[in-house]
């Protein structure tokens, strides 16, 4: 039984129950039967409840709950600081106020309090950063401690589902590289556990690598991990509700996800993609430099052999397909960089 249905018979019972009054004063008036007219408003009454009812209670106070839902808790705390502020400033200037001339004694206390609540609500939501950035000089977090480093870094940083499951992001994260929180919407967790618990073999294999990877960066205290209820109304992808979300918390988005990462760039939200990070650590080679490596594979055209680096690398090796399951000495001809990695051509040195 819906919420809406609920409220519908209550205000129907109560619209009602005001029908009667009314009818039984209007008969009072007119001099007429004052059961013919408590029945005839009771009926109006139970109408105009069960239509109205949800509009006054149900809904405003569901839009309500999911306009909270999309302001990140920075907002929050800086909107109720910023209204406390506001409202005491307002009650150190009613006394005088209040000492003015009628009607502006009665008139510009109160005006003074929606002015400075108006205030100082915009004010400390504009510079909720600023507010932030003095609390954690102020409170400095111990070494090793999550919440002190939550307080001491501030940013928040969304994780994608295929970062979570990629499982790099866990040693990532023990580097002391990234410094801020790692914030889980509940939706990406949901879909994490909708994975783990597909039919396929290797689709449920996957999720439960990612369940283990969010263990373990749970129990892992360089990086605070949090997992939020925050949802965004009005958006059933994934991915979609990340981007929103991102763009209302000013945050990064972190993801392998190739799609992913150029939506999020078209709509200028910042992303921080693992596969460019792996691509940008890994060791510069020019072209004309040796280098040691095993063919292990043919290539797709004639002659060539494929073989890789200790980091992943594919080396394109020409005339390599006489040296299948040898080490060789190769030199670098091109390197091509893609957006899933860096590719390496190179021949047989002589």
């Amino acid at each position: 039984m819906s919420t809406d249905f609920i409220a519908r018979l209550v205000g129907m019972v109560l619209f009602a129950a005001l029908g009667v009054y009314w009818g039984i004063y209007v008969g009072n008036l007119s001099g007429q039967n004052q059961a013919l007219y408590a029945v005839i408003f009771a009926l109006v009454g139970a109408l105009i409840g069960l239509i109205i009812t949800p509009y006054i209670s149900t809904r405003p106070v569901r839009a309500l709950r999911g306009l909270l839902g999309r302001v990140s808790s920075h907002t929050l705390v800086s909107g109720f600081i910023g209204l406390l502020a506001g409202l005491i400033v307002a009650a150190l200037l009613a006394f005088p106020l209040s000492a003015l001339p009628s009607p502006f004694g009665e008139i510009l206390p109160v005006f003074g309090v929606l002015l400075f609540s108006y205030l100082g609500i915009t004010v400390f939501i504009m510079r909720q950063e600023d507010i932030f950035s003095v609390f954690r000089m102020t409170l400095p977090g111990r070494a090793g401690d999550a919440a002190g480093q939550m307080v001491d870094n501030g940013r928040t940083i969304l994780l994608d589902t295929s970062v979570i499951i990629d499982g790099r992001i866990a040693d990532i994260s023990r580097t002391g590289f990234l410094y801020g929180t790692f914030l889980i919407p509940r939706f990406v967790l949901n879909e994490l556990q909708y994975i783990a618990d597909s039919a396929d073999s290797m689709r449920r294999q996957r999720g439960r690598r990612g369940m283990e990877v969010l263990s373990a960066l749970q129990k892992d205290a360089t990086v605070p991990v949090r997992i939020t209820d925050i949802d965004v109304e009005g958006v059933r992808e994934v991915d979609d509700k990340l981007v929103v979300l991102a763009r209302q918390m000013k945050s990064p988005i972190m993801t392998n996800d190739y799609n992913l990462n150029r939506v999020a760039e078209l709509q200028g939200v910042p992303v921080l993609n693992v596969n460019e990070l792996a691509n940008a650590v890994k060791s510069v080679l020019l072209p004309g430099e040796p280098l040691l490596v095993d063919i292990i594979q043919e290539g797709k055209e004639m002659g060539q052999g494929v073989g890789y680096l200790d980091d992943g690398t594919m080396v394109v090796v020409e005339d390599g397909r006489g040296h299948i399951n040898e080490q060789v000495t190769v030199t670098v001809t091109k390197v091509l960089q893609t957006a899933a990695g860096r590719m390496i051509f190179a021949h047989i040195s002589e």
